[in-house]
């Protein structure tokens, strides 16, 4: 079953419902209700092998590999990263707190931002190993500080992006808010030399979710000549970002092949550094959601069926309150019943969820065994940027999420309550006026 390749890796198919890492979905979705996002600890581990198999064989240098907090961080996913000896991007102080609360090492924690605050500047040069400079204000702030344990990179424009789904992955082009220019850059770094600060780094990023490495190799060599003129020797460290995909959709299948990308990597930046005499320096990879994402399956519970003149729609107890990807990205999903796997798919629905909002949809037109009121369905990929982008809209409370392991299913964030809505508010106290 196609359809089942966008799963975890330990999804099966058993008395004709879905489970994964053995544990029943259906079963799961009871005791702790829905919505409800779980976690496969085996296909995050078999990511990261992957990744760190890769950069192994394709790379002479020193490499490693970052997880982007963005994509969803918590303090179980900080303590697994930490347990993979991974470093974690940070983007803020808030997220900062979590990985230091999960016994992250400095050197493991990595601050990204495109705007830091005075609060974010002064949690990252107290806790982060290295914070990467996105604008010349940012480093006149920085220069501010005492930086004897943290090291800086400066992130470069490099006018080009990568070809993704939606403009707003986009980070590389010319009118991008994101990193400094090449002037820009040089007058960094001769900022940095003047103010004796620990310049010892590029950094690039041109999209997220993309399918295709050669886009990276011209903005490679663009950074590579950047380094060159700035001085880079030894122990210096080179980011071409990430943002490397994974397929949402049936139609998208195969995952895209992480070999290929960091071997394409490993060897422009190879090539590039013996064409101009640079030493090797440390590659540091960012898969971003081609970590997370498959590890993910969101499971709800549907309210109701409506049949329209051209459509049936599913209502279901989640939606962009917990996964906004389609209303800001037009983001395309599959999915499956979690209990009659096996029907036919005899009917093409469109899954929405409870929100007073037209653009509340989670999949449009897709083919599904017929599905009552009160029956589950199961989302896959979706471990990246659905939790971390959940709002509260409509009163909505963020869903639990469990870890699941064989044998073990441990919750990792509980659900919001009511409570938790009331508690962070203040009353007003109000004069009475007659």
């Amino acid at each position: 079953m196609k359809r089942l390749d966008l799963f975890p890796i330990t999804t099966k198919i058993e008395n004709d419902r879905l489970t994964i890492a053995g544990h029943d979905l259906k079963l799961l979705a009871e005791e702790n209700q829905t919505p409800l996002y779980i976690y496969d600890r085996a296909t995050l581990d078999a990511a990261v092998t992957e990744y760190k198999t890769a950069l192994a064989s394709s790379y002479p240098g020193a490499g490693s590999i970052t997880y982007a907090g963005k994509a969803f961080l918590c303090l179980a996913l900080a303590q697994w990263t930490r347990s993979q000896n991974l470093t974690v991007d940070c983007t803020g102080e808030g997220e900062i707190a979590i990985t230091v609360a999960a016994g992250m090492p400095r050197e493991n924690i990595l601050v990204h931002g495109v705007n830091k605050s005075e609060a974010d500047l002064r949690s990252a040069a107290q806790h982060a190993g290295t914070i990467v400079v996105d604008n010349l204000q940012e480093l006149s702030q920085l220069s501010q500080y005492e930086l004897k344990n943290t090291e800086l990179w400066l992130r470069l424009l490099p006018g080009m992006a990568v070809s993704t789904h939606h403009a707003h992955t986009q980070t590389g082009q010319h009118d991008s808010k994101f990193g400094m220019t090449r002037e820009e850059i040089m007058e960094a770094a001769n900022f940095c030399k003047q103010h004796g600060l620990p310049l010892k780094g590029i950094h690039f990023h041109q999209g997220s979710n993309f399918r295709d490495p050669e886009p990276l190799l011209p903005a490679i060599e663009i950074a590579l000549d950047l380094s060159k003129e700035i001085g880079f020797q030894s122990e210096w460290h080179f980011c071409p970002g990430g943002g490397w995909g994974v397929a949402y959709h049936e139609d998208e299948l195969p995952h895209p092949s992480i070999e290929s990308y960091v071997r394409g990597i490993a060897e422009s930046v190879v090539e590039g550094c013996q064409a101009r005499g640079l030493e090797l320096p440390h590659l540091h990879l960012e898969p971003g959601r081609s970590l997370v994402a498959r590890a993910g399956v969101a499971v709800y519970r549907v309210g109701a069926v409506k049949k329209r003149v051209n459509k049936t729609w599913l209502l279901t107890d989640g939606g962009m309150a917990d996964n906004p990807r389609f209303a800001l990205y037009g983001a395309r999903y599959s999915c499956l019943p979690v209990s009659g796997v096996g029907l036919e798919r005899s009917e093409r629905v469109s899954i929405a969820g409870p929100f007073c909002e037209s653009g509340d949809i989670l999949i449009e037109d897709l083919p599904m065994p017929k599905v009552e009121a009160g029956d589950l369905i199961a989302i896959p990929v979706a471990g990246a940027y659905h939790l971390s982008m959940a709002s509260n809209y409509n009163g909505a409370r963020k869903p639990i999420v469990l870890w699941l392991e064989e044998g073990k299913a441990q919750v990792i964030q509980r659900r919001e309550t009511t409570r938790d809505l009331l508690d962070r508010d203040e009353r007003l106290l109000l004069c009475d006026q007659h």
